[in-house]
């Protein structure tokens, strides 16, 4: 794809939706944090659900370590592999404690050495706390790079790289909400909506459904 056809499709994204926000609910770096662990393998409205009285009881690493393995997971107990997200939410609380002052640090290599976060959740942590130009690479957005041409790549890291480089910077701040949300409600998995998507002239797949007479 040429650098022409990016830009416009993320003039196309920016025009549709100026200020684009994600659907996890949260009100600090700390809130996101969690929320982002739970979830994987799992949908933001599931982790809404569980995350809305969640913090109405712990919504700091100090509480949610008082709280305990056995006294979270209650409150987590409908999203997969919840046992295993406790124990490394208490775990990530207290690193947060004991090396950070209690506060989610800035920094890639600190989040990635908290338990649960790998380079996907840092990624959404830098970008939607920090509003660093940083592009989380989900399976949304890795079968859009791929399917439209906009960035292909073997594995995520390559997509992510290749989204870094190939994006303009006006658009990078934005562009992992543009493309998730695309990725989640028009172009998805099976049988995408290309009829009702706002890039099909510029997309590149080859497999699109046919427009409606």
């Amino acid at each position: 794809m040429n650098p022409a056809r990016r830009r416009a499709i993320y003039e196309r994204f920016r025009s549709a939706n100026p200020e684009p926000r994600g659907e996890l609910e949260f009100a600090s770096p700390f809130e996101l944090l969690i929320a982002v662990i739970l979830s994987a393998q799992a949908t933001d409205k599931s982790v809404n659900r569980a995350t809305r009285p969640l913090y109405k009881k712990a919504n700091t690493p100090q509480a949610l370590h008082k709280l305990g393995v056995a006294g979270l997971e209650p409150f987590i107990k409908s999203i997969g592999l919840y046992r295993t997200k406790a124990k490394n939410i208490i775990a990530t609380c207290d690193i947060l404690l004991k090396k950070h002052g209690g506060k989610v640090p800035r920094d890639r290599e600190a989040l990635e050495a908290l338990p649960g976060v790998g380079r996907k959740t840092a990624n959404v942590v830098l970008n939607i706390a920090f509003g660093e130009p940083t592009i989380a690479v989900d399976t949304h957005i890795f079968r859009i790079a791929n399917r439209t041409g906009l960035a292909p790549g073997k594995d995520p890291l390559a997509v992510e790289q290749k989204l870094l480089k190939f994006t303009p910077d006006e658009f990078k701040l934005h562009a992992h909400h543009w493309l998730i949300l695309h990725g989640r409600y028009v172009c998805i998995a099976r049988n995408p909506h290309c009829d009702d998507c706002l890039i099909r002239d510029l997309c590149e797949f080859r497999g699109k459904t046919p427009a409606k007479s």
